[in-house]
């Protein structure tokens, strides 16, 4: 079993910051991948940012040079430091990993979701 445990949304103004975590748990072997997306209210889930096991990262166009993902291997923890937030960031954020667990098996695991909103 994996558990994905998402924490650090709020309320900030516009400008601000905020730092997301997210932490797996269980019974890890390996990540090969984490993420976070995002989704407001009646639109669909979209990639915010993401990071390979060999520090690779991705970047959605709207947070390029405000967002950045890093990776605490030893915590099997993800962060995405939010900075220069804008009322558009506004939405639900989701962590996914991606494990090889025990037994070769292989997790695709989803967050509970943190709220981030953005106050103009």
């Amino acid at each position: 079993q994996v558990q994905v445990v998402e924490s650090g949304g709020g309320l900030v103004q516009a400008g601000g910051s905020l730092r997301l975590s997210c932490a797996a748990s269980g019974s890890i072997v390996s990540i090969n991948f984490m993420g976070w997306y995002r989704q407001a209210p009646g639109e669909q889930r979209d990639l915010v940012a993401t990071i390979t096991s060999g520090d690779s990262t991705n970047y959605a166009d709207s947070v390029k040079g405000r967002f950045t993902i890093s990776r605490d291997t030893a915590k099997n923890t993800v962060y995405l430091q939010m900075n220069s937030l804008k009322p558009d960031d506004t939405a639900v954020y989701y962590c996914n990993v991606k494990i090889r667990g025990v037994l070769g098996r292989r997790y695709d695991s989803w967050g509970q979701g943190t709220q981030v909103t953005v106050s103009s």
